[in-house]
């Protein structure tokens, strides 16, 4: 028989420590092997019990959430999904513990904490099978004892060089992640000049967490990061960020971009989905599409991208070794929707140098 993944759940609250060791004794494939009331305890939990994957409250009594993670990232680097509550601080923290290593993260609800965490138990178990087999990274030491919190951050100045051609600004990149994305799309965001293409973005997040994730990587890049919002010019030196629970796809309007931003179903069981973006990208956009496939579980946009291709999009894919899970780049290649399989850290310089040789005398734009 196929070994089970271990957990060990870390929270303050008796009820949620019980309902998340039912919903996780209830799947076949995995045990909870302990439930921790603070991280002290948990500390010695995980020595005595090796778990594969833990779930850790953001608020914590007798160690800050935080601290406790970022000392397990430089100490013991392990696949840990946050438990995190449904409010603008929780999303904040949320977003610093992504950046601290952690793969992924539970919103439970302020209230009716017992149905909430029922009716997400799906979501929940999915998440802890996808943190298993998760490459986690140890902390650096400087970033482990000082963190860098939502907004605090400044882009830092920009080198010379020179413009890019008007028409690559006529381009729009469409970019697409899931599972350890948030990290990533921050990699491809922060060397891009403030005169780069527009650029649309779907990654998997629920309602409450996108507009701090706007506003943090605003805060880091040169061009103006925001969410999007319905019937919206889609403009250059932008990157609109499909809001959370809600699908994000591109149309035209004369000679204009426009976002469109809708309650449709979800789609790959997702929503928003990369496939929506993707889809309407091959559509409209055509060859003035560029398409990035970054870090995710699962095949949701890897059809789309193809199509993409198809429509004579240029596109990169992140590679296994840099990815926190690489599911969702290892079906777009499937698909034959890649152009380049890349490196994280060598996706922007790529995208900008292909830019950069956008020929001056053909048009694409309709």
């Amino acid at each position: 028989m196929t070994r089970k993944i271990s957990v060990v759940v870390v929270d303050d609250s008796a009820l949620v420590r019980s309902l998340l060791s039912e919903i996780i004794n209830r799947q076949p494939d995995m045990t909870c092997v302990g439930a921790a009331s603070d991280p002290l305890v948990a500390r010695e939990m995980i020595r005595e019990r090796n778990p594969d994957v833990i779930t850790l409250d953001v608020e914590m009594p007798r160690m800050d959430g935080l601290e406790f993670l970022s000392r397990l990232m430089r100490l013991r680097p392990m696949p840990v999904v946050m438990v995190s509550t449904l409010t603008e601080q929780g999303a904040e923290i949320t977003l610093r513990a992504l950046e601290m290593g952690a793969v992924d993260f539970v919103a439970k609800p302020r209230i009716g904490v017992s149905s909430g965490l029922s009716e997400l138990a799906g979501d929940i178990v999915d998440k802890i099978r996808t943190a298993a087999g998760a490459h986690v990274r140890r902390l650096p030491p400087a970033t482990a004892t000082a963190p860098t919190s939502a907004g605090a951050g400044t882009a830092t100045p920009e080198p010379a060089r020179p413009a890019l051609p008007r028409l690559a600004t006529e381009k729009v990149v469409c970019i697409g992640a899931s599972t350890g994305g948030t990290e990533a799309i921050r990699e491809v965001l922060v060397p891009l000049p403030a005169d780069a293409p527009a650029i649309v973005i779907t990654q998997h997040m629920p309602p409450g967490f996108t507009s701090s994730f706007a506003n943090r990587l605003n805060s880091l890049c040169r061009i103006h990061v925001q969410e999007a919002r319905d019937g919206e010019r889609i403009l250059p030196g932008h990157a609109y960020i499909a809001p959370g629970g809600r699908h994000l796809r591109i149309d035209r309007s004369g000679s204009n971009y426009v976002a469109v931003v809708e309650d449709t179903e979800p789609v790959n069981r997702h929503r928003p989905s990369v496939e929506v973006l993707f889809r309407s990208a091959a559509r409209v956009l055509g060859p003035n599409a560029l398409g990035i496939m970054l870090t995710g579980m699962g095949a949701d946009g890897a059809a789309a991208m193809r199509e993409m291709k198809d429509a004579g999009s240029y596109n990169y894919v992140q590679d296994e070794a840099s990815c926190v899970v690489f599911g969702m780049p290892r079906m777009a290649i499937q698909h034959g929707a890649a152009h380049e399989v890349l490196p994280l850290t060598q996706i922007a310089p790529a995208l900008l140098a292909r830019l950069a040789a956008t020929p001056s005398g053909v048009r694409h734009r309709i």
